[in-house]
């Protein structure tokens, strides 16, 4: 069974017509069963009010659907989340009244110029059925490494099976009773159930959504954006709190104020959020910032991340880069 895993961003209300309604908190996820694919489509609807659950619905899909009823400071917003994560893949629609050139030129310069731009839902349900699913496969030298990376986005109470986690399986293969690794607490876990789409499997690979019933963790000890990984994994790194983590970073050029080092901002690592300070290196023209996480982040070296000031009255995402080994 295939997977193929949306968000959709702008007016969201289309979400209705595309599946049917899953789980809903600031995030709200639809679903629909093909003969042969499982179609998710995530909605952040969470935002504008809050800039944490936009960026975290970015990174929980392959493709994107851009929905404009109007140009405003919240689609420039979203414009700039998908750019910060270096989105390609994806359909733009858009009302009538919108100025299509206009459309163009704020766009332009972000990884989105390249989606495409559809002239109704018709067209997009055309283009949504002969999609493939998107290889997740982490890339480690010329080889991929196989081992399971699944940021959880929801984690519930189950009368009678216990913990439930949701998420994207990101990458590798699991199998009912598998052992994994809750990062960044280390805990052990094994999977006592998977269900895709509300039906059991014995096994689901990526870029599947999944449900997991697990043993070794309650609900409460688990956050947003944890990651279920291999026992044995090479690939992800772990920041503690204090230690210094090294990053590319260019600041959004909307943004007009300086980075300053005792300001406390927000890093958008995966579904990860997690506040931190930056430190500039001495020479101002250095691309290269080291981070100090005041909380545990689990990241890939070379994963693109955001920082967010979500407080602040005008953007809210304030720079992206890189993170570095």
């Amino acid at each position: 069974m295939k997977s193929i895993n949306f968000v959709i961003l702008g007016d969201y209300q289309i979400i209705t017509e595309l599946g049917k309604k899953g789980i809903t908190s600031d995030i709200s996820i639809y679903d629909k069963k093909t003969l042969d694919t499982i179609y998710t489509w995530t909605a952040p609807v969470g935002f504008p009010e809050k800039i944490q659950p936009l960026m975290q619905g970015v990174n929980m899909a392959e493709y994107a659907i851009l929905n404009i009823a109007r140009l405003d400071r919240y689609l420039g917003e979203q414009i700039i989340a998908l750019d910060s994560v270096g989105f390609t893949d994806g359909y733009i629609l858009h009302s009538y009244e919108i100025d299509e050139e206009r459309l163009k030129m704020l766009i332009k310069n972000t990884s989105i110029s390249v989606f495409k731009i559809l002239d109704n839902i018709d067209q997009l349900k055309r283009e949504i059925a002969v999609l493939e699913p998107k290889s997740l496969e982490i890339q480690e030298g010329n080889r991929n490494n196989k081992s399971v990376v699944i940021p959880i986005d929801h984690a519930f109470d189950v009368k009678g099976i216990g913990t439930v986690v949701l998420g994207v399986l990101k990458q590798g293969t699991i199998k009912v009773y598998d052992k994994l690794k809750l990062m960044p607490s280390g805990r052990d876990i094994v999977i006592k159930s998977i269900q895709m789409h509300d039906d059991p499997v014995q096994e689901s690979k990526s870029p599947a959504r999944v449900g997991l019933a697990i043993k070794g963790v309650t609900n409460e000890e688990i956050s947003r954006g944890d990651i279920l990984c291999s026992s044995v994994n090479n690939v992800m790194n772990l920041a503690t709190p204090g230690n210094l983590l090294s990053a590319h970073f260019k600041k959004n050029s909307y943004y007009q104020s300086d980075i300053l080092e005792n300001q406390t901002y927000m890093a958008s690592v995966g579904l990860q959020v997690k506040p931190i300070k930056i430190k500039r290196n001495e020479n101002s023209n250095d691309s290269v910032i080291r981070i100090i996480p005041d909380k545990s982040i689990v990241y890939i070296p070379g994963q693109t991340f955001a920082v967010l000031k979500p407080d602040n009255q005008g953007i809210r995402i304030i720079g992206q880069g890189t993170l570095l080994g």
